[in-house]
Parts: structure tokens; sequence; C-alpha cells
């Protein structure tokens, strides 16, 4: 009989303002998977909570930034696999939040960054985000696959669907 591998669930969150939209808070990872990337808040699910809790638990850990679980809006699922380290290996919920409350603030884990959206520094993010990250904020959602290299940053393979309502 094959072996299953467990994927773990992670969330994600980018508060946005403008509509459509202007402006992203990217965070600047200071420690932890994905250190020196920029990237959206969020992290893994504990035990016991929905997508939704992981989500508001970890944008207030990570900035700050309190967030009510009716004004997140669901606007990606994205599959990662990893190879080369299988432990990597989980399936993203991604977010976007137009309100919130208190001012995003500097954490041990993050820096935010205000920037536009037309001028998201993709050089510095993950590989896979300039695939899918822009029809997000276009108001798409998406369902999307990659797999990664053995390095464990170049996209092998990418797969984005649009994700109906």
């Amino acid at each position: 009989m094959p072996c299953r591998r467990i994927v773990r669930d992670a969330t994600l969150v980018f508060l946005i303002k403008g509509d459509p939209v202007s402006d992203i808070l990217l965070g600047y990872k200071k420690a932890g998977f994905a250190q020196g990337k920029l990237n959206g808040f969020g992290g893994k699910v504990e035990l016991g909570e929905t997508i939704e809790q992981a989500t508001v638990r970890e944008l207030e850990e990570e900035a700050g930034v309190r967030v009510a679980q009716h004004d997140l809006t669901e606007m990606a699922h994205l599959t990662f696999f990893f190879p080369a380290r299988p432990e990597w290996d989980q399936v993203v919920h991604v977010f976007l939040a137009r309100r919130w409350e208190g001012e995003p603030t500097e954490s041990d884990e993050m820096k935010p960054m205000w920037h536009t959206a037309t001028e998201i520094p993709f050089a510095g993010m993950w590989q896979d985000d300039s695939h899918w990250l822009p029809r997000v904020l276009a108001g798409h959602r998406v369902k999307a696959w990659f797999t990664f290299e053995d390095d464990n940053e170049t996209v092998a393979q990418a797969r984005v669907e649009e994700w109906p309502t």
C-alpha cells in the first residue's frame, strides 16, 4: 500500500488599501521559515484552530494588527511541494483584508512595510508569488500548485487556475 504524505495547512494574509488595490502590506521575515524574504503575514494552524482563527492570531503576533474573521476574504488556495525538503510541503490559505484595527508594528519575526500594488518587489519574495499575487490583487480567486527545484527557491513547475466562488 503506498504511503501518503501529510501536507500541513498554513495561512497568509495581506492587508490592502484601495479599490482597486493601490497598496499592500508586506513583511520582511527576520527569523524562521522564509527568513530574508518579503511576504504576507501568517503561519501554521495550531491544533484546535480554524484556518481563519490561525490567520487572525498570526497577523496579530507578527504585525500587532487585529482583523475580524468576517473581514477576511479568502482569495487563494496554494499547494507547495519541496521534493528536497518534504517537511516544508504545505497548503496555504491566502486572505486579503481591507479593514483592521491598529497600526502595523515590527515584531521579533516580521518588519511590516507598505508597497504600492504597481511596484511589488517580487525579487525579494518567493518565486511563486509573481504567478498568483497579481491575479489575487486584481480580484481573481485562484488555486495553484507549485513544485520547487532542489534549491528550494526555484519554481520547477507551476499551475494556476481560476477558483470560482
